[in-house]
């Protein structure tokens, strides 16, 4: 049996040009683990009210980040997850893939490329340290579609809380504090509470109690929450940073469904009231950076700091394509 290594992320548009972003808009929203209502609603909401409007601006936000590294394909999300792969190659003996859930390259033709170098078993590893059913589970199920007869698939875990990813997330928050700082402000992508609620196997514990992330529980094996914070919690003992000097927040909500609290964006309006005047933000979310991290938290959410009394803005960058990240990532793939 043959082992080869497909690395998944979210995904990317072709270029910042609206035509572009407009597709791979399309293609994630109507994804029914991203818009989990039923297929004619979901087409209604896209077509109707989302993507008449929403390209244009996000074209323009992906615009200003669009070729961050001065190189490659412009993608700065695609950039680092080449980047990654081509280091993963050569400290592995399979040979590794990566493919975009959304947009290219697809997983149907990283599979298809895999097939054709011979392997027979896949290791799938999706790039999201926290499960979710919008990143992880949906690219579980497009790999398992694209796979031929014969070829087996084994997906490695979530890797929240996997030791050598804290050490590469808290060296490199570590090596990007300033001298003087006041507050570490971790923010993950929002999430809808309804899609905590639907992957608990319990059906009774998620978001049911204000204590529901200390309580253990069955469900925080899926709970996007729970493993949120149990990142922020490894990461601030790693960094040896006190409960008052860091705070979790969830950014990019969409929509007027209840998301995941506190927001980001109204977090980084709210600490400078609090006396917070030198910010640091990280994103231990994700693990290249991209359009949220760069436009939303680096660009955006900078000015909205600025503009509220703050004084000074530190923006971590995500691991990309750092050796200790491509270390714990070949460590991953041997458990």
């Amino acid at each position: 049996m043959s082992r080869g290594i497909l690395l998944a992320n979210l995904g990317t548009p072709d270029s910042p040009e609206v035509g572009d972003v407009r597709r791979y808009l399309g293609e994630f929203l109507m994804d029914r683990q991203v818009l989990d209502v039923p297929w004619l609603l979901r087409r209604l909401i896209v077509s109707l009210f989302i993507l008449p409007f929403r390209p244009r601006n996000s074209a323009a936000a992906y615009a200003k980040i669009w070729d961050a590294n001065g190189a490659g394909t412009g993608s700065p999300l695609l950039d680092h997850g080449q980047a990654v792969q081509r280091a993963l190659a050569a400290r592995v003996e399979e040979p590794v893939a990566l493919a975009m859930r959304y947009g290219k390259p697809s997983i149907a033709s990283a599979v298809a490329e895999l097939v054709d170098a011979g392997v027979t078993d896949i290791l799938l590893v999706p790039l999201y340290p926290q499960h979710a059913d919008s990143t992880r589970t949906t690219s579980v199920e497009a790999t398992t579609a694209a796979l031929p007869a014969g070829v087996g698939l084994t997906v490695a875990p979530p890797f929240y809380s996997d030791g050598d990813y804290i050490e590469a997330q808290a060296e490199t928050i570590r090596r990007h504090l300033p001298a003087e700082w006041d507050y570490l402000l971790l923010s993950y992508h929002g999430l809808p509470e309804r899609h905590l609620t639907k992957a608990d196997p319990t059906g009774a514990h998620c978001l049911n109690s204000d204590d529901c992330c200390e309580r253990q529980s069955p469900a925080h094996n899926t709970c996007y929450r729970y493993q949120s914070l149990t990142t922020a919690r490894l990461l601030a003992a790693k960094l040896d940073i006190d409960t008052s000097r860091y705070g979790v927040s969830f950014q990019s909500r969409l929509g007027r469904l209840p998301w995941l609290t506190p927001y980001t964006d109204q977090e980084l309006r709210e600490l400078p009231e609090r006396g917070v005047r030198r910010l640091v933000v990280a994103c231990p979310a994700f693990v290249a950076d991209n359009l949220e991290t760069l436009e939303e938290i680096g660009i955006a959410g900078r000015e909205t700091f600025l503009a509220a009394g703050g004084e000074s803005f530190t923006l971590v960058p995500c691991l990309n394509e750092d050796p200790l990240w491509v270390d714990a990532l070949a460590a991953l793939t041997r458990t």
